[in-house]
């Protein structure tokens, strides 16, 4: 017997994923987050990480809020907070202003050349995002099925959070 007539590689004489994993939630979590991520590079930035954008994404919608009160609306701890707020800060991206009532909070906004790269990179999102999810050409984020896969997404990033906390 070949490798290829085995059924556990595949046509390339390569393992097949074991069923264990393919029934791990985990695993698979992590295996889509690694096929978005090296989608976003092909497609989208090769400068500017899903994280960042999450941050512009949150700093466009709650300008002047402070960054750590931010940090958890975009899932991010607050220590990768600050690093990712650096980042933008460097790029000339975002401001980080001391707010007037406590010098260790820190209050965001989006420069010009920021506001100028969210809206193209947006563009590229949403595009990206609708060819992984496989929405047709004109329809709406917020069509049927792919507005009920994001909502079952969203609850179960949710429960695991509440898992992860204890």
């Amino acid at each position: 017997m070949t490798g290829n007539d085995d059924p556990t590689t595949a046509a390339a004489g390569r393992p097949t994923t074991p069923e264990r994993l393919r029934g791990a939630p985990g695993f698979l979590s992590r295996r889509l987050y690694q096929a978005y991520s090296a989608a976003w590079l092909r497609h989208v930035d090769t400068t500017l990480t899903g994280p960042q954008f999450a941050v512009l994404t949150a700093v466009r919608e709650y300008p002047d809020v402070d960054q750590g009160s931010l940090a958890a609306c975009v899932a991010l701890d607050r220590s990768t907070m600050a690093d990712v707020c650096k980042r933008l800060e460097d790029r000339s991206l975002i401001r980080r202003d001391t707010a007037p009532s406590d010098g260790r909070r820190k209050l965001l906004s989006l420069t010009d050349q920021g506001a100028t790269l969210f809206d193209d990179v947006s563009a590229k999102v949403a595009r990206l995002h609708a060819e992984l999810m496989g929405v047709p050409d004109g329809a709406s984020d917020g069509d049927g099925e792919f507005a009920a896969l994001l909502a079952e997404l969203d609850r179960l990033a949710e429960r695991w959070e509440k898992v992860a906390e204890g």
